[in-house]
C-alpha cells in the first residue's frame, strides 16, 4: 500500500524562543541588506548638504574670476569637449545592442486530439512530422496573431527538439510552410537536451547583436528585456558526459537512460552556474557575506558552512525546469526558495508533465496568468540537459502583464490552481 506524506515546514516544530530568534535573525539581515545598499547614498547625503553650505557662500567675485580664466582657455575647453563627445559616441556605437522578448506563445491542442497513451505512441511512430507540425504551427501562428508580424520579416529562426530531428529539419519546415525569405538565418539544434531553449535564446542574442541588417523590433512592443545569459557544459568530465543518454534497452527499445549520478551532477552544475551569475545580479550586501565566508574558510580554516547567497534579493519569480519533482525539490531546498516562488514549476509539472525545453515558457505563462508579473520585476529561468548543462536567463518586465489581456494554455483553468501535490512518495 502506497501512503503519501507532505513535508512539514521546519518552522512547526520549532519551540517558541527559536521562533522568536529566526524573527529576530530575519530583521538584522533585511537592516544590514538595506545598510549595504544603500550606503552609497547614505554617505553622499551629507557630503551634498555640505557641498551646498558652502556653495551658498561662493562670492560673485570668484565666479567671475573662474568665468574670464576659462575665455583665456577657450582651447582647452574646446579640446577636452570634442574628446568627450568622441568617446561618448565611441561608447554607444560600440555597446551591446539590447535584446528584447516581444511575446511568446505556447502550444495547448484542443480537446478533440486527446487521446490514451497506447494510441498517442502508436499514431506518433507513423505521423511524427505532422504532429511536429500541428504543435509548432499552432504556435507560431499564435505568435503571429500577437505580434502583427509579417513572416518575411523575420530575419533569424532558431528551433530546438531534443529527440526528433528528421531530414528536411524542422528549420525547413517553417521556412516552407511561412514563405520565410531567402536570406533567412536559420539554425536547427538537435540532442541539447531540456536546457536547449536557453541556448537558442543565448544564440539569438548574439545574432542580434551582430547582425546589423536584420529587421529589430521596438521596445515599446516588447514585454522582457534580457539582461543576463549564463551558460555551463560539463561534458568534459565522463560521469557528466553519461548521466543522461539515449540508448536502445535489451528488447531493442530506444529510450532515455537516467543515471544514479543525476542529482549530484545536476548540483555540481547548478553551483558552478549559479557562481558566475551571483555577481551580475545579487545586490552588494550578499556578495560581501559569501565573500567574508569564503575568506574565513579557504584562509582561516574556519569551521563555518558555505554561505549560500539569498537569490530573492535578486529576483521576483522564479522559473525552474519541471524535470520532475526530486530536481525541484533539490533546488528549492539549496536556493532556499519559498512555496510560493516554486509554484509555478510545480504546477506546471502536474498539469502538463515534462515538457523538456518549453517548461520554462508555460511556467512564464502561469506567472503572468496569476496576474504576478508587474513592470520592473526580474525574472530567474534556469535549465538542465544532458551533456551535462546548466543554463540561465534573467529577464526583466518592461511592463505589467495584464492577465485578461493574454491568450495562455492556463486561460481557462487558472483559477483551480494551485493544487497540493504530495512532495514524498514511501511505500
Amino acid at each position: 500500500m502506497t501512503e503519501a506524506k507532505l513535508d512539514t515546514p521546519a518552522s512547526s516544530s520549532r519551540s517558541l524562543p527559536d521562533f522568536k530568534k529566526c524573527i529576530k535573525l530575519k530583521y538584522v539581515k533585511l537592516g544590514y541588506h538595506y545598510l549595504i545598499t544603500h550606503g552609497m547614498y547614505l554617505f553622499l547625503s551629507p557630503l551634498v548638504v555640505l557641498i551646498t553650505a558652502q556653495s551658498s557662500a561662493f562670492p560673485l567675485k570668484d565666479l567671475y574670476d573662474l568665468w574670464e580664466h576659462l575665455q583665456y582657455n577657450l582651447i582647452s575647453i574646446i579640446v577636452c569637449s570634442t574628446l568627450l563627445v568622441f568617446l561618448s559616441t565611441l561608447y554607444f556605437l560600440t555597446r551591446p545592442r539590447p535584446v528584447y522578448l516581444v511575446d511568446y506563445s505556447c502550444y495547448k491542442p484542443e480537446e478533440c486530439p486527446k487521446c490514451t497513451k497506447r494510441i498517442f505512441m502508436d499514431q506518433s511512430r507513423m505521423t511524427a512530422r505532422k504532429e511536429a507540425e500541428t504543435v509548432m504551427f499552432g504556435a507560431i501562428d499564435e505568435l503571429f496573431a500577437k505580434t502583427c508580424i509579417n513572416p518575411r520579416d523575420i530575419g533569424i529562426l532558431i528551433v530546438n527538439c531534443t529527440l526528433f530531428n528528421p531530414t528536411p529539419s524542422l528549420s525547413a519546415m517553417i521556412v516552407k510552410y511561412y514563405k520565410l525569405r531567402g536570406n533567412i538565418k536559420s539554425f536547427n539544434l538537435g540532442g541539447m537536451g531540456c536546457s536547449a531553449v536557453l541556448i537558442s535564446i543565448d544564440l539569438a542574442r548574439d545574432l542580434l547583436q551582430s547582425c546589423f541588417q536584420t529587421k529589430a523590433l521596438t521596445k515599446r512592443r516588447s514585454k522582457y528585456r534580457l539582461v543576463h545569459t549564463v551558460r555551463t557544459n560539463k561534458a568534459a568530465d565522463d560521469k557528466c558526459f553519461s548521466c543522461v543518454t539515449q540508448e536502445e534497452d535489451a528488447n531493442g527499445k530506444v529510450g532515455v537512460t537516467l543515471s544514479k549520478d543525476l542529482m549530484v551532477v545536476a548540483g555540481d552544475a547548478l553551483k558552478t552556474n549559479i557562481t558566475t551569475l551571483g555577481p551580475l545580479v545579487l545586490p552588494m550586501s550578499e556578495q560581501l557575506l559569501f565573500f567574508a565566508t569564503l575568506v574565513g574558510k579557504k584562509f582561516f580554516q574556519m569551521k563555518i558552512k558555505p554561505y549560500i547567497p539569498d537569490f530573492k534579493l535578486a529576483f521576483e519569480h522564479f522559473c525552474i525546469h519541471a524535470g520532475g519533482r526530486a530536481v525541484l525539490d533539490e533546488l528549492e531546498k539549496n536556493l532556499q526558495l519559498s512555496t510560493w516562488h516554486m509554484e509555478a514549476s510545480r504546477m506546471t509539472l502536474h498539469r502538463f508533465g515534462n515538457t523538456s525545453s518549453s517548461s520554462l515558457w508555460y511556467e512564464l505563462a502561469y506567472t503572468e496568468a496569476k496576474g504576478r508579473m508587474n513592470k520592473g520585476d526580474r525574472l530567474w529561468q534556469i535549465a538542465f540537459g544532458s551533456g551535462f548543462k546548466c543554463n540561465s536567463a534573467v529577464w526583466k518586465a518592461l511592463r505589467t502583464v495584464n492577465p485578461a489581456k493574454e491568450k495562455s494554455p492556463w486561460v481557462d483553468e487558472i483559477d483551480q490552481f494551485p493544487v497540493e501535490v504530495p512532495r514524498v512518495a514511501t511505500i
